[in-house]
């Protein structure tokens, strides 16, 4: 796994998790995953792309967890869609 990536829930993080915060473990991944710090610019859609949706799957999990202990109503606000990207 990739050691750049950390915890995003509580109590692990104190406070309720980013966009940034979930946009970059979602970039690290990618990059572990592809083997690319920074994709060639034909591959550039597909790795952005990769981000987008692995950052979408990460918020929609954190907005789902149920962690017993944590305080109540500690619940990510709803992200804003992101345009497909064309």
């Amino acid at each position: 796994m990739c050691r750049s990536i950390k915890t995003l829930r509580p109590p692990v993080l104190p406070e309720e998790a980013t966009e940034d915060d979930i946009r970059a473990a979602a970039l690290q991944y990618v990059r572990k995953v592809s083997g690319f710090r920074a994709p060639a610019a034909h591959n550039r859609e597909v790795f952005e792309r990769a981000v987008d949706e692995i950052a979408d799957a990460t918020a929609r999990l954190l907005d789902n967890l149920e962690v017993r202990g944590a305080h109540p109503g500690v619940r990510r606000q709803e992200r804003e869609p992101q345009p497909d990207a064309v």
